[in-house]
C-alpha cells in the first residue's frame, strides 16, 4: 500500500512540473487548461481511487455496516425497552389498584371487627352492670331482713318490758319472747 502510494505522489509531482514551468514562462492565464496536467490529474485520481477501492473501501464499508447495524440494534433495544416499561408501567397501575382495594377492604373488616368489638364490650359491661345491680339488690334484700328481724326482736323486747310493767311481775323472759314472736309471725303472715 505504501508503495502505490508514493508511486502515485510522484507522478503527480512529475505531472505538476511542466504545467509549473510553463505557467512560471507566462504561457496560460487563469482560463487556460493543460492538457498534461489533466491526464496526470486522472491518472493519479485512477490510481488512489483503485488503492482505496481494494484496501480502504472495504474497511469503510465494514465500518458503516457495523454501526448501522448498532443503530438497527440500539434502535431494537430502546423499543424493546419501552415496551417493557409500558408493561410495567401497567402492571404497577393494576398493582397499584389491586393495593388500594385490598386497603378498602381492609379498612372495611377493620370497621366490622371494630364494631364487633364494641358490641361485645358493650354487652360485657351490661352484664357486669347487671351483676351488681343483682348483687346489690340482694344485699340490700339481705340488709332489709336483718333490719326487719332486729326490729323485731327490739319490739318483742320492748313488748316484754312494757307487758313486765305493766303487771308489775317479772315474767318468764324465754315463754314470753315464744309467745310475741309467734304472735308477730301471724302478723307478718296476714294479706
Amino acid at each position: 500500500m505504501r508503495k502505490t502510494s508514493l508511486a502515485a505522489l510522484t507522478l503527480t509531482v512529475l505531472g505538476a512540473a511542466p504545467a509549473l514551468a510553463e505557467e512560471a514562462a507566462g504561457g496560460g492565464g487563469p482560463l487556460t487548461v493543460n492538457g498534461g496536467l489533466v491526464i496526470w490529474t486522472l491518472v493519479v485520481f485512477g490510481l488512489l481511487l483503485f488503492i482505496l477501492r481494494r484496501s480502504a473501501w472495504p474497511m469503510l464499508l465494514a465500518a458503516v455496516r457495523e454501526r448501522e447495524q448498532r443503530l438497527e440494534q440500539q434502535i431494537a433495544d430502546a423499543e424493546k425497552a419501552r415496551a417493557e416499561a409500558a408493561a410495567l408501567l401497567e402492571q404497577h397501575k393494576k398493582l397499584l389498584a389491586g393495593a388500594k382495594s385490598e386497603a378498602h377492604e381492609i379498612l372495611v373488616q377493620a370497621k366490622s371487627v371494630a364494631e364487633k368489638e364494641r358490641e361485645a364490650l358493650l354487652q360485657k359491661a351490661r352484664q357486669e352492670y347487671d351483676g351488681l345491680l343483682g348483687r346489690a339488690r340482694k344485699e340490700i334484700s339481705d340488709e332489709k331482713d336483718k333490719a326487719l328481724l332486729e326490729l323485731r326482736r327490739e319490739a318483742v323486747d320492748l313488748s316484754i318490758a312494757a307487758a313486765s310493767k305493766l303487771i308489775e311481775a317479772k315474767l318468764d323472759s324465754d315463754a314470753n319472747r315464744k309467745l310475741v314472736m309467734d304472735y308477730l309471725e301471724t302478723i307478718g303472715a296476714r294479706p
